[in-house]
């Protein structure tokens, strides 16, 4: 179902979305950024905080599934209401659960609601964003992805100083939830209603429905971009967990030689993601992609063999800039197709998240045996997979993004 509205609400449509991913970014960075508070106030740990988080990616699974099943019945903009507010809840009763009870398990029952809640979310604003791309008729998806990556940075930011100043983690992260809650709502007005996501005749059962949902998973080209997007899910994910580690442990640095990397990495991905869209739209999905992904695995080369810091800094910032569009691009690739559009990206982002949940504990129990610098060879492998599996994003017939201008 494509809209037509005149500029002024598809300006509001786009500036609302653009508000939920950051929204959405800072409440993961803000979580992220006090789980050494977490840690102390449960007095848990390494492995029970990571049972914690074990907890959190596992239900990331459910609510994917759980969100192409919504927006089937109700539409991704009536879906995202009660997403939205699971995931604030949730925030609310495990940091009161962290602070106030001090109980593990009641954090745990907590973060299910946060793992659900997030990544249904997620689904379902990738869904809206697509459509927004679609009525602009340009490349944004990178854009959306870079304010979620904006967020992420504010809420560590905020995150370092509430630590700083022994803030609470329930009062903080609480505090961030219930203006996530607010301003996301907020947006949601903005938003225009759109039939439930399926595009099937009324008469359609709810049976016939579903099963129209699950028959992307017959879909070869879906496993095609979740290749993509797993590739370049390992290259983000793996060095938001391994990179810091392999500079001090494989470089023989300072732990705040570590950080300064991470951050470069961070900032390099940014910044690619907000000015990626023209790219795209010059270059084409595929050649974008196929370029980024040689980007991605030569930084990450040179980062593995740099003989001095310096070069391992310039590698780190290729492999950023280099990771950056995988994830975005392979969701835009998935919802071409309005009529599939939900599903379609709850099965790529399905495969794209099995990378973040899995990668690094693969990865840990690898370098544990044979070194981290080591280690890092096997997401250079993935990479060329990603640009190798790129094809599969070329537009589909009708998508009026991604074709590039040539």
């Amino acid at each position: 179902m494509r809209l037509e509205l005149s500029r002024a609400p598809l300006v509001r449509w786009r500036t609302a979305i653009f508000a939920i991913f950051l929204l959405t970014g800072l409440g993961f960075g803000s979580w992220s950024s006090r789980l050494p508070a977490v840690k102390a106030s449960l007095g848990i740990d390494d492995f029970e905080l990571g049972v914690l988080l074990l907890v959190l990616g596992a239900t990331s699974i459910i609510g994917l599934s759980i969100a192409n099943v919504m927006a089937a019945r109700w539409g991704a903009r009536r879906s995202m209401h009660a997403t939205i507010v699971a995931l604030t809840l949730g925030l609310v009763f495990t940091t009161m659960s962290i602070q106030v009870v001090e109980s593990y398990a009641l954090a745990a029952v907590g973060l299910v609601f946060v793992g659900a809640g997030m990544s249904s979310t997620d689904v379902l604003m990738n869904v809206e964003a697509a459509a927004v791309e679609q009525a602009f008729e340009r490349t944004l998806m990178p854009l959306f992805h870079g304010f979620f990556s904006i967020g992420t940075v504010i809420g560590a930011g905020v995150g370092v100083g509430m630590a700083a100043w022994a803030v609470p983690v329930g009062w903080h992260v609480g505090g961030v939830a219930l203006l996530i809650l607010a301003g996301g709502l907020l947006s949601l007005r903005f938003v225009p209603v759109r039939e439930a996501v399926g595009g099937h005749a009324p008469a359609a059962s709810r049976r016939e429905r579903f099963a129209a949902f699950l028959s992307v998973w017959r879909d070869p080209r879906i496993y095609a971009i979740g290749m993509v997007m797993l590739g370049m899910s390992f290259a983000e994910g793996g060095a938001n967990d391994w990179l810091a580690i392999a500079v001090v442990d494989g470089h023989d640095a300072t732990e705040a030689t570590g950080a300064i990397a991470l951050t470069i990495f961070s900032v390099a991905m940014t910044l690619t993601r907000i000015l990626g869209g023209p790219l795209v739209d010059r270059m084409g999905r595929v050649l974008t992609l196929r370029v980024l992904a040689v980007l991605a695995a030569g930084g990450l080369v040179l980062f593995i063999l740099a003989p001095s810091l310096p070069v391992a800094m310039i590698g780190a910032t290729l492999w950023g800039a280099g990771a950056s569009l995988g994830f975005p691009l392979g969701m835009s690739a998935a919802a071409d197709d309005p009529d599939k559009a939900a599903a379609s990206v709850s099965a790529a982002a399905t495969i794209g998240y099995l990378a973040f949940l899995a990668g690094p504990p693969v990865l840990g129990w690898v370098s544990h045996h044979v070194g981290i610098l080591p280690t890092l060879w096997i997401i250079v492998v993935l990479i060329v997979l990603s640009g190798l599996f790129s094809g599969a994003t070329k537009p589909l017939a009708g998508s009026k993004v991604g074709a590039g201008r040539h």
